[in-house]
């Protein structure tokens, strides 16, 4: 566990934690170390996604950790029931699905690999 004093808001706890059994800790959120493993950083991706999109200003700090608790508890869930491939938390994976841009031609078909007949090769 980190050093950060037990004084200090949930918010301060959870930036100086150094893994994401830390969190879990944290938070009192029950997890399954198989999925743990696999997904962590994904899980913990789609937390800070979740925290993004909050306002915790003028907000006690019993809420602030309640909110906290449920954004990881729901980022959980979703890799228990898919996988991060699935999900897609990360640009690079968003990326390799994502339809190529190409402005000039945006209603043309896809290229195609060329067609090498096997009587060719050697």
């Amino acid at each position: 566990m980190s050093d950060t004093p037990a004084t200090a808001g949930i918010m301060e706890r959870l930036n100086a934690a150094a893994s994401a059994e830390e969190f879990f800790a944290l938070l009192d959120v029950g997890y399954d170390p198989k999925i743990l493993d696999v997904a962590r950083l994904h899980i913990l991706g789609r937390m800070g996604q979740h925290l993004a999109k909050e306002q915790f200003a003028g907000v006690s700090e019993p809420e602030v950790m309640a909110r906290c608790k449920a954004m990881l508890e729901q980022a959980y869930a979703d890799f228990v029931v898919s996988s991060p491939i699935d999900q897609r938390v990360f640009k690079v994976l968003r990326d390799a699905v994502a339809e190529p841009k190409n402005a000039e031609h945006e209603n043309a078909e896809p290229k195609r690999p060329a067609f090498v007949p096997l009587s060719v090769l050697k």
